[in-house]
């Protein structure tokens, strides 16, 4: 009895004193025990996730993040508060795998490197690295980038893009969009690379777009945008990709709600009004998704 009691003894006190020995608490039990949804996301990617006038982040992925919150209120059964953090993209990864915050949905793309230390959802946007230049500037094929100096942020799938195209590009970090376009502005790069549509975001807001191209030529790269989670929480993944396939199954269908929630940031008076062939390549990427799962009942869950 006396050796029963001693092993029971040690084996707890291992376990509370070696990292990992205990049961580590999954995203969806931390949410129900606390009541709180932590969410990263970005303060610069218009229309995807970005701080308005006010400071409040929104955005297209805010939405996102918002239809995943009311999915896990219905599997929780309890109110569940969105907490919602600014996040650089080298801060998204670290911050994820810290515990810091429970998701992030912003501008976030696949790599493998990536999925090494996180888990991606379907993808619920698409879009492509692109070229911001002056106008009528020569850059545009990967040739014309040699000895170039290409702005860049750190640790993003636009720096890798250029990297792979044309590695004799010179390239420039910044810690923020807003400072890529600020150095190009200022002459201080030949180029910025960055998303396409957050490339058109910001053109679509400046007094003297003309002043300014996407370089034309085919994308350097093209991308799906998904969210990342933390590993290992496969019911926090069920959740978040039930929400987005049954918002685009819903979009797809002509939903108002889900319609409401595509035009305000991509519609014709939204905040980035794309045009038709962007518009047809979004929806069409919604249908390959929709199609390469069940179908989802309009009274489900």
């Amino acid at each position: 009895m006396y050796k029963k009691f001693l092993v029971a003894s040690l084996s707890l006190f291992l376990a509370a004193a070696v990292p990992g020995m205990a049961a580590a608490e999954t995203v969806m039990q931390k949410v129900a025990r606390t009541g709180v949804f932590t969410a990263g996301t970005s303060k610069d990617a218009r229309p995807f996730a970005y701080a308005d006038s006010q400071g409040k982040l929104t955005g297209y992925s805010v939405d996102m993040l918002n239809l995943i919150k009311e999915q896990l209120e219905k599997q929780l059964g309890k109110k569940i508060q969105l907490k919602l953090v600014g996040l650089t993209p080298a801060e998204r990864i670290p911050n994820i795998v810290n515990g810091k915050v429970d998701i992030v949905c912003d501008a976030s793309s696949f790599t493998w490197e990536r999925d090494k230390k996180v888990d991606f959802s379907v993808s619920y946007a698409i879009t492509g690295t692109q070229l911001l230049v002056n106008k009528g500037s020569n850059i545009g094929s990967p040739e014309s980038l040699v000895g170039k100096r290409i702005g860049v942020l750190a640790q993003t799938t636009n720096e890798l893009a250029i990297k792979r195209s044309q590695p004799r590009a010179k390239l420039v970090y910044f810690k923020s969009r807003q400072d890529g376009y600020t150095a190009l502005q200022q002459g201080k790069i030949d180029a910025f690379a960055s998303d396409s549509i957050l490339l058109e975001a910001w053109l679509q807001t400046q007094k003297n777009p003309q002043a300014y191209a996407i370089a034309s030529g085919r994308p350097y790269s093209r991308e799906g945008i998904a969210c990342m989670v933390p590993e290992d929480n496969s019911k926090l993944l069920d959740a978040v990709n039930f929400s987005l396939v049954k918002y685009m199954q819903g979009f797809v269908k002509g939903e108002s709600r889900n319609v409401a929630i595509f035009d305000r940031w991509f519609g014709f008076k939204g905040a980035v009004a794309l045009n038709k062939d962007l518009r047809d390549l979004a929806i069409e990427t919604m249908q390959l998704v929709i199609e390469f799962r069940e179908e989802i009942p309009t009274t489900e869950r």
